[in-house]
């Protein structure tokens, strides 16, 4: 039987859901706490995101809800698994929620990519919030 398996990873930012959807959804800024790619905010907008030494890897978006939610699939074809990042206004900030979903457990690659990001999305997390916190 094979297992699918989900990270889910959340921060508070202190910054408004339009400043974190821009850092999510604007290319340049994008590559500055995680990948360059050619990412939009428009369903069915296919993309690339260049991860270096795990190489290119092909994104197709799935869901839209402007400053809320956006949601891809990550790397099709190798891992097939799903990216979404829902915003949730608190206070002064953003409750920001990173759910990746699908990864195989009973697949090699779906087990060290599972691992290996799960230790890395807060790191991830990490560089956005600096990101957001630098001058514009």
């Amino acid at each position: 039987m094979t297992r699918i398996d989900t990270f889910t990873c959340e921060r508070f930012l202190p910054y408004s859901p339009a400043a974190v959807w821009r850092a999510l959804t604007d290319p340049e800024l994008h590559a500055r706490w995680w990948a360059a790619g050619d990412i939009k905010p428009v369903v069915g907008h296919r993309f690339t995101l260049d991860m270096g030494n795990f190489g290119e890897q092909p994104c197709e978006v799935t869901a839209v809800e402007d400053e809320r939610i956006l949601a891809y699939r990550f790397a099709e074809g190798t891992l097939d698994t799903t990216i979404t990042w829902t915003l949730h206004p608190q206070g002064d900030g953003t409750r920001l929620v990173l759910t990746h979903a699908g990864f195989d457990l009973d697949s090699p690659m779906g087990r060290q990519a599972f691992e290996g990001m799960g230790k890395g999305w807060p790191r991830v997390l990490g560089r956005l919030e600096k990101v957001l916190g630098e001058p514009a």
